[in-house]
Protein backbone atom coordinates (compact mmCIF):
# COMPACT_ATOMS: atom_id res chain seq x y z
CA UNK A 1 0.00 0.00 0.00
CA UNK A 2 1.46 3.33 -1.10
CA UNK A 3 0.12 6.81 -0.37
CA UNK A 4 0.66 10.11 -2.15
CA UNK A 5 0.97 13.03 0.26
CA UNK A 6 0.21 16.53 -1.03
CA UNK A 7 1.28 19.11 1.49
CA UNK A 8 2.03 22.79 2.05
CA UNK A 9 5.77 23.36 2.41
CA UNK A 10 5.32 25.04 5.81
CA UNK A 11 5.20 21.45 7.12
CA UNK A 12 8.35 20.28 5.31
CA UNK A 13 10.46 19.43 8.38
CA UNK A 14 7.53 17.97 10.31
CA UNK A 15 6.63 15.79 7.33
CA UNK A 16 10.13 14.44 6.74
CA UNK A 17 10.67 13.78 10.43
CA UNK A 18 7.44 11.78 10.52
CA UNK A 19 8.25 9.91 7.30
CA UNK A 20 11.60 8.81 8.72
CA UNK A 21 9.80 7.21 11.66
CA UNK A 22 6.88 5.73 9.69
CA UNK A 23 6.54 2.20 8.32
CA UNK A 24 4.18 3.41 5.59
CA UNK A 25 5.30 4.03 2.02
CA UNK A 26 4.43 7.68 1.38
CA UNK A 27 5.47 9.86 -1.57
CA UNK A 28 5.40 13.58 -0.66
CA UNK A 29 4.60 16.49 -2.99
CA UNK A 30 4.83 20.07 -1.67
CA UNK A 31 3.15 23.33 -2.67
CA UNK A 32 4.55 26.78 -1.87
CA UNK A 33 3.24 28.55 1.22
CA UNK A 34 2.44 31.69 -0.78
CA UNK A 35 -0.32 29.69 -2.48
CA UNK A 36 -2.39 30.23 0.69
CA UNK A 37 -3.01 33.81 -0.39
CA UNK A 38 -4.60 32.63 -3.65
CA UNK A 39 -7.21 30.00 -2.74
CA UNK A 40 -8.48 29.53 -6.29
CA UNK A 41 -4.95 28.98 -7.53
CA UNK A 42 -4.18 26.56 -4.69
CA UNK A 43 -7.38 24.64 -5.44
CA UNK A 44 -6.34 24.37 -9.08
CA UNK A 45 -2.89 23.08 -8.12
CA UNK A 46 -4.33 20.47 -5.77
CA UNK A 47 -6.94 19.35 -8.29
CA UNK A 48 -4.24 18.78 -10.91
CA UNK A 49 -2.24 16.68 -8.44
CA UNK A 50 -5.33 14.64 -7.63
CA UNK A 51 -6.25 14.17 -11.29
CA UNK A 52 -2.70 13.14 -12.23
CA UNK A 53 -2.32 10.49 -9.52
CA UNK A 54 -2.14 6.93 -10.87
CA UNK A 55 -4.54 4.54 -9.06
CA UNK A 56 -2.29 1.65 -10.07
CA UNK A 57 0.49 3.12 -7.94
CA UNK A 58 -1.26 4.83 -5.02
CA UNK A 59 -4.07 3.56 -2.80
CA UNK A 60 -4.82 6.90 -1.09
CA UNK A 61 -4.10 10.60 -1.51
CA UNK A 62 -3.30 12.39 1.75
CA UNK A 63 -3.89 16.15 1.89
CA UNK A 64 -2.04 17.97 4.67
CA UNK A 65 -4.11 21.16 4.55
CA UNK A 66 -6.92 22.77 6.46
CA UNK A 67 -9.87 24.37 4.73
CA UNK A 68 -7.36 27.14 3.92
CA UNK A 69 -9.45 30.05 2.70
CA UNK A 70 -11.87 27.65 1.02
CA UNK A 71 -9.11 26.29 -1.23
CA UNK A 72 -10.07 22.74 -0.28
CA UNK A 73 -13.79 23.27 -0.86
CA UNK A 74 -14.64 22.21 -4.39
CA UNK A 75 -11.90 19.61 -4.80
CA UNK A 76 -13.13 16.48 -6.59
CA UNK A 77 -11.84 12.96 -6.15
CA UNK A 78 -11.28 10.63 -9.07
CA UNK A 79 -10.50 6.91 -8.68
CA UNK A 80 -8.53 7.28 -5.46
CA UNK A 81 -9.89 8.12 -1.97
CA UNK A 82 -8.60 11.36 -0.44
CA UNK A 83 -7.90 11.75 3.29
CA UNK A 84 -7.79 15.20 4.88
CA UNK A 85 -7.75 16.52 8.47
CA UNK A 86 -10.89 18.26 9.69
CA UNK A 87 -9.17 21.61 10.24
CA UNK A 88 -10.04 25.22 9.41
CA UNK A 89 -6.43 26.09 8.63
CA UNK A 90 -2.85 24.97 9.15
CA UNK A 91 -2.77 26.40 12.67
CA UNK A 92 -4.88 23.45 13.84
CA UNK A 93 -2.42 21.06 12.19
CA UNK A 94 0.56 22.74 13.87
CA UNK A 95 -1.19 22.42 17.24
CA UNK A 96 -2.19 18.80 16.73
CA UNK A 97 -5.95 18.95 17.29
CA UNK A 98 -9.09 21.05 17.02
CA UNK A 99 -9.29 20.99 20.80
CA UNK A 100 -5.86 22.58 21.15
CA UNK A 101 -6.72 25.22 18.57
CA UNK A 102 -9.90 26.09 20.46
CA UNK A 103 -8.00 26.24 23.75
CA UNK A 104 -5.33 28.61 22.46
CA UNK A 105 -7.23 30.65 19.86
CA UNK A 106 -10.93 30.27 20.67
CA UNK A 107 -10.86 33.43 22.79
CA UNK A 108 -8.56 35.35 20.42
CA UNK A 109 -9.25 34.21 16.85
CA UNK A 110 -7.65 37.35 15.37
CA UNK A 111 -4.26 36.80 16.98
CA UNK A 112 -1.09 36.91 14.87
CA UNK A 113 0.97 33.75 14.89
CA UNK A 114 3.88 32.09 13.14
CA UNK A 115 5.99 28.93 13.23
CA UNK A 116 9.38 27.68 12.14
CA UNK A 117 7.88 26.41 8.91
CA UNK A 118 6.54 29.84 8.03
CA UNK A 119 9.78 31.59 8.94
CA UNK A 120 12.26 29.31 7.19
CA UNK A 121 11.97 30.98 3.76
CA UNK A 122 12.07 34.77 3.60
CA UNK A 123 10.04 37.41 5.40
CA UNK A 124 6.57 36.10 4.63
CA UNK A 125 5.82 34.47 7.93
CA UNK A 126 3.06 36.11 9.95
CA UNK A 127 -0.36 34.48 9.81
CA UNK A 128 -3.60 35.16 11.62
CA UNK A 129 -6.61 33.06 12.55
CA UNK A 130 -9.37 35.42 11.50
CA UNK A 131 -12.34 33.41 10.40
CA UNK A 132 -12.97 35.40 7.23
CA UNK A 133 -9.41 34.62 6.14
CA UNK A 134 -9.92 30.92 6.81
CA UNK A 135 -13.15 30.84 4.84
CA UNK A 136 -12.18 33.23 2.09
CA UNK A 137 -15.32 35.36 2.50
CA UNK A 138 -16.26 38.96 3.23
CA UNK A 139 -20.06 39.14 3.20
CA UNK A 140 -23.00 40.64 5.05
CA UNK A 141 -25.14 38.45 7.29
CA UNK A 142 -27.86 38.40 4.63
CA UNK A 143 -25.40 37.27 1.97
CA UNK A 144 -24.04 34.59 4.29
CA UNK A 145 -27.54 33.26 5.01
CA UNK A 146 -28.31 33.09 1.31
CA UNK A 147 -25.12 31.16 0.57
CA UNK A 148 -24.63 28.97 3.66
CA UNK A 149 -28.02 28.75 5.40
CA UNK A 150 -29.11 30.55 8.56
CA UNK A 151 -27.38 28.41 11.21
CA UNK A 152 -24.01 28.31 9.43
CA UNK A 153 -24.31 32.00 8.52
CA UNK A 154 -24.74 33.12 12.13
CA UNK A 155 -21.77 30.99 13.22
CA UNK A 156 -19.57 32.53 10.52
CA UNK A 157 -20.79 36.09 11.05
CA UNK A 158 -20.24 36.03 14.81
CA UNK A 159 -16.69 34.75 14.27
CA UNK A 160 -15.62 37.19 11.58
CA UNK A 161 -14.27 40.12 13.58
CA UNK A 162 -14.38 39.39 17.29
CA UNK A 163 -13.26 42.21 19.60
CA UNK A 164 -10.77 40.08 21.47
CA UNK A 165 -8.00 42.61 22.05
CA UNK A 166 -5.44 40.33 20.41
CA UNK A 167 -4.12 42.72 17.77
CA UNK A 168 -1.14 43.48 20.00
CA UNK A 169 -0.06 39.86 20.42
CA UNK A 170 2.25 37.58 18.47
CA UNK A 171 2.38 33.84 19.06
CA UNK A 172 5.12 31.44 18.02
CA UNK A 173 4.05 27.80 17.63
CA UNK A 174 7.11 25.66 18.31
CA UNK A 175 7.13 22.16 16.84
CA UNK A 176 9.83 19.53 17.55
CA UNK A 177 11.92 20.03 14.36
CA UNK A 178 12.55 23.68 15.28
CA UNK A 179 13.34 23.35 18.98
CA UNK A 180 17.03 24.11 18.44
CA UNK A 181 16.61 26.84 15.82
CA UNK A 182 16.93 30.58 16.42
CA UNK A 183 13.55 31.37 14.89
CA UNK A 184 11.73 31.70 18.20
CA UNK A 185 14.22 34.32 19.38
CA UNK A 186 14.01 36.19 16.07
CA UNK A 187 10.23 36.59 16.17
CA UNK A 188 10.32 37.38 19.90
CA UNK A 189 12.76 40.25 19.29
CA UNK A 190 10.63 41.56 16.46
CA UNK A 191 7.46 41.45 18.56
CA UNK A 192 9.10 43.18 21.52
CA UNK A 193 10.58 45.86 19.25
CA UNK A 194 7.03 46.63 18.13
CA UNK A 195 5.75 46.71 21.71
CA UNK A 196 3.72 43.54 21.27
CA UNK A 197 3.11 40.78 23.76
CA UNK A 198 4.90 37.56 22.83
CA UNK A 199 3.90 34.00 23.66
CA UNK A 200 5.24 30.56 22.79
CA UNK A 201 2.82 27.67 22.33
CA UNK A 202 4.06 24.10 22.17
CA UNK A 203 3.07 22.58 18.84
CA UNK A 204 2.28 18.93 18.24
CA UNK A 205 2.80 16.78 15.13
CA UNK A 206 0.01 14.45 16.23
CA UNK A 207 -2.31 15.10 13.26
CA UNK A 208 0.58 14.78 10.81
CA UNK A 209 1.62 11.48 12.41
CA UNK A 210 -1.93 10.17 12.24
CA UNK A 211 -2.37 11.27 8.63
CA UNK A 212 0.83 9.58 7.45
CA UNK A 213 0.40 6.44 9.55
CA UNK A 214 -3.19 5.74 8.52
CA UNK A 215 -4.86 6.51 11.85
CA UNK A 216 -7.89 8.20 10.30
CA UNK A 217 -10.64 8.38 12.89
CA UNK A 218 -13.88 9.95 11.67
CA UNK A 219 -13.85 12.73 14.25
CA UNK A 220 -10.54 14.16 13.06
CA UNK A 221 -10.26 13.09 9.42
CA UNK A 222 -12.52 13.06 6.40
CA UNK A 223 -12.07 10.12 4.02
CA UNK A 224 -13.47 11.25 0.69
CA UNK A 225 -14.57 8.30 -1.48
CA UNK A 226 -13.92 8.27 -5.22
CA UNK A 227 -16.03 10.60 -7.35
CA UNK A 228 -17.06 12.94 -4.54
CA UNK A 229 -16.61 16.67 -3.99
CA UNK A 230 -15.40 18.32 -0.78
CA UNK A 231 -17.67 20.98 0.70
CA UNK A 232 -17.21 23.24 3.72
CA UNK A 233 -19.43 22.77 6.77
CA UNK A 234 -18.03 25.80 8.67
CA UNK A 235 -18.46 24.57 12.21
CA UNK A 236 -16.07 23.61 15.01
CA UNK A 237 -16.61 19.87 14.63
CA UNK A 238 -16.78 18.48 11.11
CA UNK A 239 -15.44 21.51 9.17
CA UNK A 240 -15.73 19.69 5.83
CA UNK A 241 -17.85 16.97 4.24
CA UNK A 242 -17.91 14.80 1.11
CA UNK A 243 -20.82 14.92 -1.35
CA UNK A 244 -21.29 12.52 -4.30
CA UNK A 245 -20.71 14.04 -7.72
CA UNK A 246 -23.84 14.35 -9.79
Amino acid sequence: MRHKLICCDVFTREIYQTLLESNNNVFPVFTLKMSHDYPDYLRELLQKEIDNTDPNIFSHILLCYGLCGNAIAGLKTQDIPVVIPRAHDCCTIFLGSKQSHKEHFGHRPSCRWTSGGYMQDGDYYIRNSKMHKMLGIDMSLEELIEKYGEENAHYIFESLSPKDGSDNQTIYIETPPYEKSDMKKRIENEALDKGQDFEVIRGDTRLINMLINGQWNEEEFLIVPPFHIIEGVYDDNFVIKAVPLT
